[in-house]
């Protein structure tokens, strides 16, 4: 099984809670059996970020977490290395390619509807063994001191045109992005990719380690647009509004429209499936969606959870049709990225 790509994320603190907003799952410790007992979680999301809610979690319920964090790739292999030994219970990662190619092996148990049904479709696993928590949008972000939104192509595809070429920032070693390569191949097929990958690298993309120091170059004026996440600057104009910078969104099922998610699944081998569920259930509370909806910018996916006021909604967007668990196949992409010299 080859690595899983890892999404890099911003960290956080974490919000004031909402009581009043918490589930079934979080109850007060008293309304819970006498020894709850305890449940391991493997997670490809920082501790700075989710910990503080996992603490919430236990203060709620009583049940005790034992949290072993790792980048999602990490952690995804460990799963897979472990099999049926694995220890740990719910498998929390930043990348649905990752949870489907737990969930190809067989590792992750399927979910009650009553949990897969507060997410839309789109953000959770077909066959129910996963769910996503929180949504993250690829976009192109742009120069606003050079480039009206108008300016900009309705395609990921008009990129490719010779007119921007020496304009185009990209970080094709980010694990976001190469599960943007993915989706492109499951989406528009091999050839089409790659006919896509060639003609961005016939443009002279300036070549970033990562979406922050890509976002930092359109800032400065040093390119004109650059292929990101959108959380990225909406953290950078909470810090600083006057930045020179605008996401701009690809709709009507455009692939670059992907609207990849952190999501979790419960191991088939857990020994304490009901407190996992617990867990799950509370990740998808109005409490812990409206803190990823605050800190992080992120896209809550529970309905009636609204996102930052400067997102669009997902309805706008409009997203690829497209098997988030598909995204697994990282070997492939890495393959084609090499081979068109990307990489």
């Amino acid at each position: 099984m080859a690595p899983i790509a890892a999404l890099a994320i911003g960290l956080a603190a974490c919000s004031a809670p909402d009581d009043s907003a918490a589930p079934a799952a979080s109850r007060s410790a008293s309304e819970q059996p006498a020894d709850p007992g305890s449940i391991t979680v493997y997670s490809g999301r920082s501790e700075e970020l989710v910990g503080p809610l996992l603490e919430r979690f236990t203060e709620e319920t009583g049940i005790a977490i034992e949290a072993r964090y790792g980048d999602t790739a990490e952690m995804a292999n460990l799963i897979l290395t472990e099999g049926e030994n694995s220890p740990a219970d719910v498998y929390y990662g930043q990348d649905a390619g990752a949870l489907g190619a737990v969930a190809e092996e067989g590792l992750l148990a399927t979910l009650p509807d009553e949990i897969l049904d507060t997410v839309d479709e789109r953000f959770r696993s077909p066959s129910g063994e996963w769910v996503g928590i929180s949504g993250r949008a690829r976009v192109v972000v742009y120069n606003t001191d050079a480039l009206s939104e108008g300016d900009l192509p309705d395609s990921i595809f008009g990129f490719t045109d010779p007119e921007w070429s020496g304009r185009i920032g990209w970080a094709p070693t980010n694990g976001s992005f190469q599960s943007f390569v993915t989706a492109l191949r499951v989406i528009e097929g091999e050839d089409r990719a790659r006919e896509w990958l060639e003609g961005i690298q016939a443009n002279e993309p300036s070549v970033y380690e990562g979406n922050n120091p890509a976002l930092d170059a359109v800032a400065a004026g040093e390119i004109d647009v650059a292929f990101i996440n959108h959380y990225y600057l909406m953290q950078r104009l909470a810090e600083d509004p006057d930045v020179a910078a605008a996401n701009y969104y690809l709709t009507d099922g455009d692939p670059g429209a992907l609207v990849n998610v952190a999501g979790a699944g419960i191991l088939s081998t857990s020994e304490n499936e009901e407190a996992a569920l617990q867990l799950v259930e509370f990740l998808l509370s109005a409490e812990a969606q409206e803190y990823f909806a605050s800190e992080t910018k992120e896209f809550p996916l529970v309905a009636g959870v609204e996102p930052d006021a400067d997102l669009p909604s997902l309805d706008e967007i409009g997203t690829p049709e497209i098997d988030l668990s598909d995204l697994s196949d990282l070997e492939g992409t890495l393959e084609l990225l090499q081979e068109v010299g990307a990489l």
